[in-house]
């Protein structure tokens, strides 16, 4: 690394004095979080010399059996984040209850979500997973803090970012001025800015899905799909590739970084539920950056970031990327809604 390198810590404080985009304890918040991602990157890297994988036979609130680092992880941001006086309660995609800030610690003005090991799936195969983290401000005169009052739409996000621990551990991150990454140097033990002003192409040839549940899809999915894998030939008029790793920090990075687009979307095999993926822990927070890199995030005909939730650990369907093809998806999903043919 360059000896004028600019570290996480420098630039945070630069966002705070030079621009003005960042009050101070919302700063020392995203640098507790960073510190506890460095911790998690450690114990992931230590893998199986330090008896760490495997699975526990405990389920998580989802229903999910829990895996070793999932629970390592939500411990480790548990203990970095309840002391610092930034938080007021935090919510984990592992617990299912919120965590207040116990008495004993002076308490702050925002509420930290979090999902503490995206990709657990993973582990055991050393393929990259993640930390995924969103960042909501606490209303004026709460007393107690409760669970509805996690309950604001992503749009009401002041900070959102993600880990991902693989063959560099990359921290993204956005304050609502645009997506920053940072590699950490383990030489020097902190994170390094890498990339600044992150942008989406608007189009695309690449697409990232679980296509053995195709058959489960609603229609206007399946149009596009369709339109896709028929490729030059086909009314797109171009090869599409797919691609698909199974973290959800994973399959996105890559989007932020060259472009595409990334599906979870809803499917019949549970058909009272609107999707997959948790929309607090995982689809604001990714929406949020998407958007920030001139992407779009939506589900189905939905502005991921407009959905008003109603409890803690609500799903979503999820689709987002390149500008271009997720317009098209919305467009489609608006037409099956007016009784078009899809």
């Amino acid at each position: 690394m360059s000896d004028h390198s600019v570290s996480l810590s420098r630039w945070l404080i630069e966002q705070q004095r030079t621009h003005g985009q960042i009050p101070g304890p919302l700063r020392l918040l995203i640098e507790q979080v960073a510190r506890a991602c460095k911790r998690i990157s450690h114990a992931v890297t230590r893998g199986a010399s330090s008896g760490v994988l495997g699975s526990l036979e405990t389920e998580n609130v989802q229903g999910e059996v829990q895996k070793k680092l999932d629970v390592i992880a939500n411990d480790v941001l548990l203990e970095a984040n309840e002391w610092g006086g930034h938080l007021a309660a935090i919510a984990s995609e592992e617990l299912e209850r919120i965590h207040p800030i116990p008495h004993r610690f002076p308490r702050g003005e925002y509420l930290l979500l979090y999902d503490p090991l995206d990709g657990s799936s993973n582990i055991d195969v050393n393929v990259t997973i993640g930390t995924i983290f969103s960042v909501l401000h606490l209303d004026e005169g709460v007393e107690q803090v409760q669970a509805r009052h996690f309950l604001q739409p992503g749009r009401c996000q002041v900070a959102a970012g993600y880990c991902t621990y693989g063959p560099q551990t990359t921290l993204v991150l956005s304050l609502g001025q645009g997506v920053c990454a940072f590699t950490l140097d383990p030489e020097q033990g902190s994170f390094v800015l890498t990339q600044e002003n992150l942008r989406i192409p608007a189009a695309t040839q690449e697409f990232a899905v679980n296509m053995s549940n195709m058959r489960h899809w609603a229609p206007p999915v399946r149009r596009y799909i369709d339109e896709c894998l028929a490729g030059s030939e086909g009314p797109r008029g171009k090869d599409f590739n797919m691609r698909w790793i199974g973290s959800m920090v994973a399959d996105v990075h890559r989007v932020l970084q060259r472009g595409g687009v990334f599906m979870y979307p809803w499917d019949r095999r549970e058909p009272d539920r609107a999707g997959k993926l948790r929309l607090m822990y995982e689809a604001n927070p990714m929406a949020m950056l998407v958007e920030q890199a001139g992407g779009m995030a939506v589900a189905g005909a939905t502005r991921i970031l407009d959905i008003q939730p109603t409890e803690l650990h609500q799903r979503a369907s999820v689709m987002l990327g390149s500008r271009d093809e997720i317009e098209r998806l919305r467009l489609y999903h608006l037409e099956a809604q007016a009784g078009a043919p899809a």
